[in-house]
């Protein structure tokens, strides 16, 4: 880009300011000029409306340039949700938000806007603006909102957005014939993502007329479609650019930012304007795991064999529907998915409240079931004196399993193999027995494990579609393009090495940048449900297998060969009869671009839409240390153990593990937001937000049971989520193990634990 420069700071100088900021880097002919900086003012009541604004004192503040209330910009219902368009009306995502609102749902609710000359005096504007309310009742619980006589928090649905039931046998019947039913109730709390780098958006008019938007956004492709459906544009209108972007974990897979800083644009002429969320704002006022309550039931007979699994689900989805009854209604499935069992009854509720909007986080719902399920599961084998492994291990789903809830022929899947790796490469009998010499004192040692099983994608429930083109370069290089989205996983990584293991060249021969733009690149729905290695991976391999064949016709053509005794090996056209080279690759790529006679570019595009999916499974096994004077847990060792189909780069997989591993020691230990009477947010920092850090955390250990998936593209399967699924409950059953109490609230944190404590002694039982 030589001395181009951005608006009087040079490149280097740019890219300094925007890592010291957090923000995402933008490409330097992004029009910085005359840039405008967007904030928004938060409600400060949870549930209500908004009956005056007085913006008189705001609109004195030097540098500002004009005050939104919500009536200024356009009021069409849409939903943030990232999910694929569909067609059929009935399952779209619930529209039920404007750009911005005078009716309240939310503490933080998104209620008018400033745009400033400066960051600084947007701020100070946000404080002078005067807000009078109407207060409606808080309703903090599904229990509350359920109520007879409670508001609707929607006035056009009722606060319960989903009701469901789904199941097979008859459980009354199954219960009865068991030789112990245990009941339990569970409940979850409000996890945050805590992404690295918070939401960030600057939209502007280019010159083509159209509005273009630099997001950090997990899915640029739907999110061109949020935006164009919130400001009333036709989606082409709307262009969306993705640079590298610093995390996202299911968050920004909400279009949170994206419309708003777009309508802004627009009222303001085209203008570039920006829209940065500072840390509280992502933390308190974005999208959230959703707490969930669960009922749940088990019979299990002597043996050890499940007669019946009866579950009743609330799931708290705040104030919004963003993703709603997508992740409650999951579970019956994947519990069905992994233990065999007579009958099964899964009723699940999502239902409206005041607290913060839920939407999709690492998992979507898994680490929330599979809590319940395995704590479960794991009183069920203490009932009856059963080792927990061996209880799992007998009621386990087999390879090729049918399952008739999700439709899904359960092919390669290894569960079992996973738990007989964990005990042996944890030592689980030797821990296990050692604990018992630390069951007395203050303080006290136990071991606990819980297993998972997980889907790869979201068939056959929704659209599997994605997109590749590959360009051949002059000199033997080739253009990658995705529509797929680089978060920070390694997912670029990931589809180069595919697409140079198939054309047959070296990994450093293969382009692709971090950049995605929904005008140049293929249609891909973006980065969730672990699904990029594998959708995405299958448009690679196909657009990688198209190009190989165009360059061996090519090759075949100038050196008179038969196309099909050639290969491609390290980047050289080698005859397979004798092993003699024909050519470098960039020799025919110079050739394609140059010959007078023959000369014509070598590019392949693939589309992609997979009817198809597999299960992956794993088990988590953890030992703790408990405090009895303080409730302090200590985890003292930690092992991981997946069913992920074959490996496709180890170093990544290492990482997405120990990352997903760290998540779930946090949900079970200390992570959950907290609000005071009025639902403002108490710990939406980094400082009062307990994230685990590397001195909370011991040796995070891992293995693979390794397999060649057969559904897979390169025979892998799901890994980017799984990890964080099971850390919670087996650390709850390891805390379990060490003082004899079963703790079924989230997080095991230091008051948690010291506080059931409490209440066994002052039951008058010793502890």
């Amino acid at each position: 880009m030589g001395n181009k420069t951005v608006v009087g700071h040079s490149e280097q100088r740019w890219d300094a300011i925007a890592k010291v900021k957090g923000q995402a880097k933008f490409t330097a002919d992004f029009p910085f000029k005359n840039m405008l900086y967007g904030k928004i003012l938060r409600s400060t009541i949870a549930h209500g409306y908004v009956e005056s604004y007085d913006t008189s004192e705001a609109l004195k503040v030097p540098g500002v340039v004009k005050i939104f209330l919500p009536e200024d910009l356009p009021q069409n219902k849409y939903s943030t949700a990232g999910h694929p368009w569909t067609l059929v009306q009935e399952k779209r995502d619930i529209q039920d938000r404007t750009i911005l609102t005078r009716h309240v749902r939310v503490y933080g609710d998104d209620i008018a806007a400033v745009v400033a000359k400066s960051e600084l005096a947007a701020i100070q504007a946000l404080a002078k603006i005067k807000v009078t309310y109407k207060k409606y009742p808080v309703y903090w619980t599904p229990k509350e909102a359920m109520a007879v006589g409670a508001q609707r928090i929607h006035e056009e649905r009722d606060n319960v957005i989903a009701d469901t039931c789904v199941g097979f046998g008859d459980v009354t019947k199954s219960m009865a014939e068991a030789d112990y039913v245990i009941k339990e109730q569970l409940s979850t709390s409000v996890q945050q993502h805590v992404h690295m780098e918070n939401q960030i958006a600057v939209a502007y008019q280019d010159a083509d007329q159209r509005w273009t938007c630099v997001s950090s956004t997990q899915i640029p492709h739907i999110c061109r479609r949020i935006i164009a459906q919130a400001v009333g544009v036709s989606w082409s209108k709307i262009r969306v650019k993705k640079p590298f972007i610093g995390g996202g974990f299911g968050n920004k897979q909400d279009a949170v930012v994206e419309p708003l800083v777009v309508a802004l644009s627009m009222a303001c002429n085209g203008q570039p304007i920006q829209l940065a969320l500072t840390r509280e704002e992502s933390i308190g006022n974005t999208r959230t795991r959703h707490a969930i309550d669960y009922n749940f039931s088990i019979g299990v007979k002597k043996d050890g064999t499940i007669t019946a699994i009866d579950c009743e689900v609330f799931s708290n989805q705040g104030g919004y529907a963003s993703h709603g009854h997508a992740i409650g209604g999951k579970g019956g499935t994947f519990i069905n998915a992994i233990y065999k069992m007579d009958s099964l009854h899964y009723a699940a509720k999502t239902v409206y409240t005041n607290i913060v909007t839920a939407g999709a986080m690492r998992a979507y719902g898994m680490p929330q079931v599979v809590f319940a399920l395995e704590s479960v599961i794991d009183d069920a084998a203490e009932k009856i004196g059963m080792d927990p492994i061996e209880f799992r291990y007998k009621n386990r789903r087999p390879d090729g399993f049918y399952n008739e809830m999700s439709h899904v022929k359960q092919i390669n899947f290894k569960v079992g193999e996973c738990l007989e790796k964990g005990r042996k490469e944890f030592a689980w009998d030797k821990k296990l027995a050692a604990s018992q010499a630390y069951k007395t004192g203050t303080k006290r040692r136990g071991v606990g494990i819980a297993a998972f099983s997980f889907g790869t994608a979201v068939y056959p429930f929704g659209l599997e579609v994605s997109g590749a083109r590959l360009i051949l370069m002059p000199d033997g290089c080739f253009k990658l393009m995705l529509g797929s989205t680089e978060i920070g996983q390694g997912a670029d990584t990931a589809m180069s090495q595919m697409a140079a293991e198939t054309i047959g060249v070296p990994f450093k021969n293969i382009i692709r940048d971090s950049f995605t733009d929904t005008d140049i690149d293929p249609y891909d729905t973006g980065a969730y449900a672990s699904r990029q290695s594998y959708v995405t991976g299958f448009a690679v391999k196909e657009a990688a297998e198209k190009m190989k064949t165009k360059i061996l016709a090519r090759a075949a053509q100038t050196y008179d060969v038969r196309a099909e005794y050639i290969d491609i090996i390290n980047g050289e056209i080698i005859y397979i009869p004798n092993g003699e080279r024909l050519a470098t690759l960039e020799e025919v790529a110079m050739a394609s671009y140059f010959d007078m006679k023959d000369g014509k570019t070598i590019t392949a595009d693939s589309a992609v839409n997979i009817h198809q999916t597999t299960y992956a499974s794993g088990c988590t096994l953890a030992e703790v240390e408990v405090d009895i004077e303080t409730g302090r847990v200590k985890l003292l060792s930690i092992m991981n153990v997946h069913d992920s189909g074959k490996i496709i780069n180890p170093l990544l997989a290492t990482g997405q593990v120990e990352g997903g591993m760290a998540m779930g020691i946090g949900y079970g230990l200390s992570e959950g937001l907290r609000y005071d009477k009025t639902g403002r947010p108490l710990n939406n920092n980094l400082l009062d937000y307990k994230l685990p850090t590397t001195m909370d955390l011991p040796e995070l250990k891992h293995t693979f049971v390794e397999t060649d998936d057969p559904l897979g593209p390169f025979g892998n399967k799901s890994l980017g989520e799984n990890p964080t699924v099971s850390p919670a409950p087996a650390i709850r059953n390891a805390v379990k193990n060490a003082i004899g109490i079963g703790i079924n609230n989230l997080p095991l944190s230091p008051e948690n634990v010291y506080e059931h404590l409490q209440v066994l002694k002052e039951g008058g039982q010793h502890v």
